[in-house]
């Protein structure tokens, strides 16, 4: 059993409040966090004055860093109760402890509140390495880089490989439905203001539906864990020795799905691209190795390519939503920045199969622009 925080504890009388360097929009909010924030000061010696932000990602939640007596650092995770369930995180955290990944351990949690003390697994991120002299859509290649997604596909092949049913939710027909339906209804409606005629919206269920049986059915159906991120920005690495394991982060999402889907998310990445010739060139190092281990990634390359271009599409197609999501609804605009990569993404993809040749015709439509033709397998 994970330590976890009592929230009928007395809290500190009066306490003073944690540090000016973090901001809060609801003042009883900050009050319970002073309060759950100095019992924990004690057992886990922690320097109060020292907390101040460390990050914040595309949901309702935020980080915080604070230092301990002994000169270390933690994390706190600010989650509101209303808006983000924590539970998941706590388990599959436990997951990846297991499978022997380095991902941070709960320290102590207070559910009700949506508190959470963590370790901290540094400040350097795989795609801040990656991008050390360059712009971050310009990441640096050559051999760091190289080695480095070498380092993430062993991390990944152990968490694939600790994979077994009903553990977590099933990435099955009805949230692939639910994801593919963001493009249509925030992407489409409301960043581009389009309405789909009838004979557009038609059109467009058959590919989802097309899509999803493809996904579903690929590689036999093969269902191993999904972290649903693995991608540079939440790998977390040593800048003093690059190589050493990576810590992994953003993983409360995780679902038991097709096993082609965390490459795919890891070589088309939502903030950085690589040429083809480095997509082909670790995918195939991925799939020898997760071959070699007894993975069900199957026998011909070709096949297994397909079935990560597949998946990443419909991968693509949600975060194009997701991302005028988060602008629209969640004052989030930075992420609109990295949309015309997954309008490329997407292009990419339906280039190459015949039977997406409409989707061509149907973004072009939507985009209102010319695309090249393409070459089917």
């Amino acid at each position: 059993m994970m330590p976890s925080t009592d929230p009928s504890a007395p809290a500190a009388e009066n306490p003073a409040p944690s540090s000016p360097a973090v901001t809060w929009t609801d003042a009883a909010r900050a009050g319970q966090f002073d309060a759950w924030l100095h019992s924990l000061a004690g057992p886990h010696a922690l320097d109060i004055a020292s907390v101040r932000p460390a990050s914040a990602d595309a949901s309702f939640r935020r980080y915080l860093r604070v230092n301990t007596t002994a000169g270390e650092s933690r994390i706190i995770m600010d989650a509101p109760p209303s808006h983000e369930n924590c539970a998941p995180f706590v388990q599959v955290a436990q997951l990846m402890h297991s499978a022997g990944l380095r991902a941070p351990e709960v320290l102590a949690w207070d559910p009700p509140q949506g508190f959470m003390l963590l370790p901290d697994l540094g400040t350097h991120t795989m795609m801040q390495l990656l991008a050390q002299g360059h712009t971050e859509r310009t990441p640096l290649r050559g051999e760091l880089a190289h080695d480095l997604y070498l380092n993430a596909v062993d991390a990944l092949i152990r968490w694939q490989l600790a994979s077994r049913p009903e553990v977590l939710p099933p990435y099955d027909d009805a949230l692939l439905s639910r994801e593919l339906a963001l493009f249509p209804d925030w992407y489409v409606a409301q960043h581009r203001g389009l309405a789909l005629s009838p004979a557009q919206q038609q059109l467009l269920d058959k590919l989802f539906e097309q899509i999803k049986q493809h996904n579903l059915q690929a590689l036999g159906g093969a269902r191993v864990f999904v972290h649903r991120d693995f991608m540079p920005r939440n790998l977390m690495v040593d800048p003093a020795d690059p190589l050493a394991p990576l810590g992994v982060l953003d993983f409360q999402d995780a679902v038991y799905g097709p096993i082609s889907y965390d490459i795919a998310s890891l070589m088309r990445d939502a903030f950085l691209s690589w040429d083809e010739e480095f997509v082909l060139d670790i995918t195939v190092r991925y799939w020898q190795q997760a071959r070699a281990a007894g993975l069900p990634v199957g026998d011909d390359f070709g096949e297994f390519y397909a079935a990560v271009e597949w998946m990443g599409l419909q991968r693509h197609l949600k975060i194009l939503g997701i991302f005028a999501r988060l602008t629209l609804r969640d004052g989030k605009p930075q992420y609109l920045a990295d949309t015309p990569r997954f309008v490329a993404y997407v292009r990419s993809t339906a280039s190459r199969y015949r039977q997406l040749g409409p989707l061509m015709h149907l973004l072009e439509q939507i985009e209102g622009s010319a695309v090249q033709a393409g070459y089917t397998f």
